[in-house]
């Protein structure tokens, strides 16, 4: 069996509301195994037969558009690759320790193109810092995520980033050590 974790986007925020037990169920409908959920923001943890990852994305996106009635952008990765992303050391030291900042790692479905991720790294602030990693991007934020100015900034919306699902690194810090790789 193969293990994954999927990163779903925009679950619980606005009218996307859905329980964890309904979104399992839905994940349960499909040819996996294991099948279970960590914190209400769309993480599905489970196990296939399959290690065609981009066939599973495209049936959980089918699956979850035909379910839900609307589209939910999965992005699915390994418990090994989860596990890279949780070790990843994006920034400085002293800014990964400091209690005040806060780490996001974004997926996204294939690497930002270089053109991409220099626009990305050009949208740096005082406050705001990018790293761009295989098919993660990495945001330092030095204040309160949202009182960043970065993502509604002139530069940040003309980029036009692909789409993504980003989680707070201690999130994925959690979901890597509760769900090591498979021996």
């Amino acid at each position: 069996m193969h293990h994954y974790i999927a990163f779903l986007r925009g679950m619980n925020l606005g009218k996307r509301r859905i329980t964890m037990d309904r979104l399992r169920g839905h994940f349960e409908e499909l040819p996996f195994a294991e099948v279970t959920t960590f914190i209400a923001s769309g993480n599905v943890i489970f196990s296939s037969k399959s290690a065609d990852p981009r066939k599973l994305t495209d049936l959980i996106q089918r699956h979850l558009a035909k379910s839900l009635g609307y589209g939910v952008d999965t992005f699915l990765r390994t418990r090994a690759e989860v596990a890279a992303v949780a070790a990843f050391k994006p920034f400085a030291a002293a800014d990964l320790a400091h209690p005040d900042h806060t780490i996001y790692a974004g997926f996204v479905a294939d690497a930002l193109s270089p053109a991409q991720a220099r626009g990305l790294m050009a949208c740096r602030t005082e406050v705001d810092d990018f790293c761009v990693e295989g098919r993660e991007f990495y945001w330092l934020c030095r204040i309160k995520s949202n009182e960043s100015k970065v993502w509604t900034s002139p530069a940040m919306r003309a980029l036009k980033l692909p789409s993504s699902s980003m989680r707070n690194l201690t999130t994925i810090r959690k979901l890597a050590a509760l769900y090591p790789p498979a021996a």
